[in-house]
């Protein structure tokens, strides 16, 4: 009976892998699309908006600075976007750099204020996939705030401690029943990833009182 659980349970082990390698792979293929072809569009646009401001009428001018502007601001949100799909990308930039790039990416947004702060002395994961799943938790766990949560603000806590990184997010918004959401997804999707990594994983809310979702990941075997 105890061979036929550890047998289950290392194939659902297995299961989660093989789809997480598969998200990856099809998040990176979709953020190349983006850099590479969306991207290079807006950038092509962009460079023949610059060409129409330089003849346009004064009387039209104005709106076709707009239309310029805006051109600009989707081109570097594309771009970012970008990066935060590709994990060959998050690997070159490392765990820190990429959670700061989308702090950033979700404040040009406009519709939330988020912060990020990193504290302790930084130490480089000995497997680089565990800072991609790591990303990923999180990202699941911004874009839950932004469709659902109606916050103003949302922080980010990286703290590198001796033997552990401990990662605190948090979230303003109007929270909901634990209990009700655990069989979502988005949540099963979470704790399925730190499961992966050995991560400590704690979501707390309530009802009016804004989310948090504590991350504990020991980075050392001691």
């Amino acid at each position: 009976m105890l061979d036929k659980f550890k047998q289950q349970q290392k194939f659902d082990e297995e299961l989660v892998k093989t789809q997480q390698e598969i998200q990856e792979e099809t998040l990176k293929h979709v953020g190349r699309e983006l850099h590479d072809n969306v991207g290079q569009l807006l950038a092509v646009a962009t460079m023949q908006m610059n060409a129409v401001e330089k003849i346009v009428k004064d009387e039209v001018k104005s709106k076709v600075d707009n239309a310029s502007e805006a051109l600009k601001e989707t081109l570097a949100e594309v771009r970012a976007l970008s990066k935060s799909l590709n994990s060959d990308v998050i690997f070159n930039l490392g765990f820190d750099a990429t959670v700061k790039n989308e702090i950033q990416r979700l404040n040009k947004t406009g519709l939330i204020q988020s912060s990020a702060t990193i504290s302790g002395e930084k130490v480089n994961f000995e497997n680089k996939k565990d800072e991609v799943i790591l990303f990923r938790i999180l990202q699941e766990f911004f874009s839950n705030t932004l469709k659902y949560a109606e916050a103003k603000n949302l922080k980010v806590a990286v703290n590198y401690l001796e033997d552990k990184l401990e990662i605190i997010t948090e979230d303003d918004g109007i929270g909901f029943d634990i209990a009700s959401a655990e069989k979502g997804s988005g949540l099963i999707n979470m704790k399925k990833r730190a499961e992966l990594i050995n991560a400590k994983f704690q979501l707390e809310s309530q009802p009016e009182k804004g989310t948090t979702l504590n991350l504990v990941y020991p980075y050392k075997t001691i």
